[in-house]
């Protein structure tokens, strides 16, 4: 679907700014927002670019940087770390190589950090994309990521 067909599926209303922008970045196979789309969407609301651009700055489920096709966010809240986000975090290292902040050179995965997640009665917890992981211990990451893999391969 074209960007212009994505945005005029909402009322051209400051109110749906963060609907459009999410609508925007998940039809983008690099999870990411674009200047153009940025600009698109400040025409469209009748906005300044860079009321789009700071918002789309504060919220950290936008990105103006290109991310895997695999969206990692682990937990930093208080909780998860006293549970164990440090050992997610290198079981992820050590399962993709890659930490916060960082994607894989071939686009499949990016490692975030998020304030929470909002499962602190299971953590330590991480966010595939739209699934969440609770409990989470060293086995539980690898066979995470070798089903991802495995069914990424599967689709090629």
């Amino acid at each position: 679907m074209d960007k212009s067909a994505i945005i005029s599926k909402f009322e051209p209303q400051k109110d749906n700014m963060l609907n459009i922008l999410h609508e925007l970045q998940n039809s983008n196979p690099q999870n990411f927002l674009t200047t153009e789309d940025l600009k698109l969407v400040a025409n469209y609301l009748n906005t300044t670019y860079s009321s789009v651009y700071g918002v789309v700055k504060y919220y950290s489920m936008f990105s103006v940087e290109p991310r895997g096709k695999y969206l990692i966010r682990i937990c930093k809240s208080p909780l998860c770390n006293m549970v164990g986000d440090k050992s997610v975090l290198n079981d992820i290292k050590e399962n993709i190589g890659i930490g916060i902040g960082e994607t894989t050179d071939d686009l499949m995965f990016s490692v975030e950090a998020s304030e929470c997640l909002g499962h602190c009665a299971e953590a330590p917890v991480m966010m595939i994309n739209e699934g969440v992981y609770k409990n989470l211990d060293s086995k539980k990451i690898k066979d995470i990521f070798q089903n991802i893999k495995l069914n990424h391969k599967n689709t090629d």
